[in-house]
């Protein structure tokens, strides 16, 4: 569990580096997921999509201080959730986690639950209500983000058992993923998807330019994400620009061999899927295992796209599922194993080896996926019991900024 202590030495080295990071993490999402999501929708639904980003942020930076914080990260009841000890943010005196202030760390795991619903919106663009956007990311954080990050981070009890999530292949990618697989299934197709004709992306270098953003921002993710300016976060970059860098290549040479032409959409996207896989075991594994975790991240989330949108005719618009879940629960099985010495990893903890850390990660998957699919599907349920999920057609023909909004993202 993440202790905290008061009247402790603050190490002004690891603050500073948390600060930044927390910058990173934010700038994650604005503007860089946001940008990478926008240039994938149609131009006539850019601005929706930026708004959702924006009113996502605004609205769990609000949650995370009235009621978040406290569920994720104080003193639990069974091992299940937090309890409310800290509403409001309410810190002890000098108070500290690690070596850092714990407001930094609140502000640092902020930007963590400002991203993770924030990634969902990949999969009911161009369709969904912005009140729904608003209302079902509210709901989410509290039922189904925060019991998830106490479990793995907080203290609860897949801590206990020693599952391995360094910086969120559970509790970001893995719920994330899999609230969006849902959501697509309940929410319906796009009328495009639906007939077959679904535009492409309009803008590949809005996209690359959010990419590119994310990129950077991922080393604050990875790297904060040990809350030390130490090896730990050191060896934490550095696996996530190669995992990075390894799972674009994979795009390229798939594409290259299957249509002759890579794409930059496809390069913007294997990146994105090292990341997502690399994420997990970032802090836990070496070279040999940023290496492995990128072609896995690569192929395995390229073959899974393929698999959602084409053979099942799912329409999770921008695979939110197929590179986040399937790569954050790629990575972290494949934590349980890449985390050995003889592979560069830190090496198995005391009294267990490989099959007995798999069975830990593969379990910790496993319940959060009850967890997750359960709790969003009741949500979605229980919200269209007052008001419907979809915009109607009409407003849909037409473009959600104007629609919506009243808003154009190209005024010609």
């Amino acid at each position: 569990m993440i202790s905290t202590h008061a009247d402790a030495q603050t190490n002004s080295g690891d603050t500073a580096w948390i600060l930044a990071s927390s910058s990173l993490v934010l700038f994650m999402t604005l503007p860089g997921l946001a940008l990478f999501y926008a240039g994938l929708v149609q131009s006539k639904n850019v601005v929706s999509v930026l708004c959702q980003h924006f009113g996502i942020a605004c609205l769990m930076t609000i949650i995370w201080v009235i009621l978040g914080y406290s569920l994720a990260f104080s003193q639990g009841y069974s091992g299940l959730v937090g309890n409310l000890s800290k509403i409001f943010l309410k810190f002890s005196p000098g108070a500290e986690v690690a070596t850092i202030p714990e407001p930094l760390f609140a502000m640092f795991q902020m930007t963590f639950c400002i991203i993770t619903p924030a990634l969902v919106i990949g999969s009911y663009v161009e369709r969904i209500k912005f009140s729904v956007v608003l209302i079902f990311s509210a709901l989410w954080l509290i039922i189904v983000y925060c019991p998830v990050a106490f479990w793995v981070w907080g203290g609860g009890f897949l801590a206990d058992m020693g599952v391995k999530d360094f910086a969120g292949g559970i509790v970001v990618h893995t719920t994330a993923g899999l609230a969006a697989l849902v959501i697509a299934l309940v929410l319906g197709k796009r009328r495009t998807f639906a007939s077959n004709a679904v535009t492409p992306p309009h803008s590949p270098v809005l996209t690359m330019i959010g990419a590119s953003m994310l990129w950077v921002g991922w080393f604050g993710f990875n790297g904060g994400s040990a809350l030390a300016a130490d090896n730990t976060a050191s060896m934490a970059i550095l696996v996530t620009h190669i995992a990075a860098s390894i799972g674009a290549f994979s795009w390229i040479l798939i594409e290259s061999f299957r249509f002759g032409k890579p794409s930059l959409v496809g390069m913007a996207t294997g990146m994105v899927a090292g990341l997502a896989t690399i994420t997990p075991a970032s802090g836990f594994v070496g070279v040999q295992g940023a290496i492995i975790l990128g072609i896995a991240g690569g192929v395995l989330c390229y073959v899974a796209v393929d698999l959602i949108r084409i053979k099942l005719k799912i329409d999770d618009s921008l695979d939110v599922f197929a590179v986040h879940g399937v790569g954050g629960m790629i990575g972290t099985v494949l934590c349980g194993w890449l985390l050995s010495a003889e592979w560069g990893g830190v090496g198995f903890d005391e009294g267990m080896n490989a099959i007995e850390h798999i069975k830990v990660q593969l379990y910790a998957v496993v319940v959060t996926l009850i967890w997750t699919v359960i709790a969003t599907y009741l949500i979605l349920k229980f919200i269209s019991l007052f008001i419907s999920l979809r915009v109607d057609e009409e407003n849909e023909i037409e473009g959600l900024d104007t629609s919506t909004h009243g808003e154009s993202g190209y005024n010609n």
